[in-house]
């Protein structure tokens, strides 16, 4: 019915009028508003600020300058950064390495125990972030569990000093980011086309051969998607480092949260805030080389 409307009007020559674009309005035009005003403004005054300057009272002085920038190149604002990658690295290869076998037994079973199974992934994650990084911590003090049964068990003579480290911080990011490894790659696992692996046997292919030259790439795009739905946020999990790093370990998040709140550098926290967002869309830029959108959904 459309397509003949607008086959008419192409006809007589005429132009569609606002009648016919009010059903494209009424859906997209209240979406687009709500990006505009909380996405792309503050976006826009964020990259703004990111080339001012601060004054000496904590303000911001509307003089244009790259400084902010520049100043990422210190050798301790390179080595934050350098450590925040090193750690969203290592959390992201331990959830692919737990969050793959994990998602392939799953889609392994029947689609009923599959949704009750995903459902026990998810149940963990139904209380607050916070309730499950102070549960972390107390896991690693002292006198915690962790070290009291390493030591009854006889494999430490005295507590690990695991607290407010590096450790325990990537501990917390695996305890945030693990259902979002499994999620998207138990969704393209299901995909798999069993024929395929069936034919890979019939041919006298070992289980790492099909394993290496079929099941990978067929399930290339939840690969990559776990990667980016662990990695990104690994990047800037603030609230990880503060909990349960206790002010001594910084990373990229911890140093941008810091300059806005604490020391009121809000140009230079700015200008870290747009690195990020560089490195995600680089990120999402590599990933389309790769994968598909559908393969980031969380079922």
């Amino acid at each position: 019915m459309a397509n003949d409307q607008k086959y008419a009007l192409a006809m007589s020559g005429r132009k569609p009028g606002i009648r016919g674009k009010l059903p494209v309005l009424s859906t997209t035009g209240p979406i687009s508003i709500w990006m505009i005003i909380f996405v792309m403004l503050p976006l826009i005054y964020v990259l703004v600020i990111s080339f001012m300057t601060r004054n000496v009272y904590g303000g911001i002085e509307p003089a244009f300058t790259f400084e902010n920038y520049t100043t990422m190149l210190q050798p301790l604002y390179l080595k934050i950064i350098l450590k925040s990658f090193k750690l969203a690295f290592i959390t992201t290869v331990i959830c692919l390495i737990v969050g793959y076998p994990m998602a392939y037994w799953i889609a392994g079973k029947p689609p009923k125990t599959a949704a009750k199974l995903l459902m026990l992934v998810m149940i963990p994650y139904w209380t607050s972030s916070l309730v499950r990084l102070y549960s972390v911590n107390l896991l690693a003090m002292p006198n915690g569990f962790l070290n009291t049964a390493l030591m009854k068990l006889g494999i430490i003579s005295e507590p690990l000093d695991i607290l407010y480290s590096d450790t325990v911080v990537l501990i917390g990011l695996l305890v945030a980011c693990l259902p979002f490894s499994v999620l998207p790659l138990y969704s393209s696992i299901e995909k798999l086309d069993k024929s395929l692996l069936e034919a890979s046997k019939d041919l006298g292919a070992g289980p790492v051969t099909t394993f290496r030259r079929v099941t990978i790439p067929q399930t290339r795009g939840g690969i990559v998607g776990c990667i980016i739905l662990v990695f990104i946020p690994s990047l800037g999990m603030y609230y990880v480092t503060d909990v349960l790093g206790g002010g001594k370990v910084m990373l990229i998040g911890t140093l941008i949260k810091n300059q806005f709140l604490v020391t009121k550098n809000w140009p230079f926290g700015a200008s870290m805030a747009i690195l990020l967002i560089l490195i995600t869309l680089a990120i999402l830029l590599i990933y389309s080389k790769f994968g598909k959108m559908e393969d980031l959904e969380v079922v």
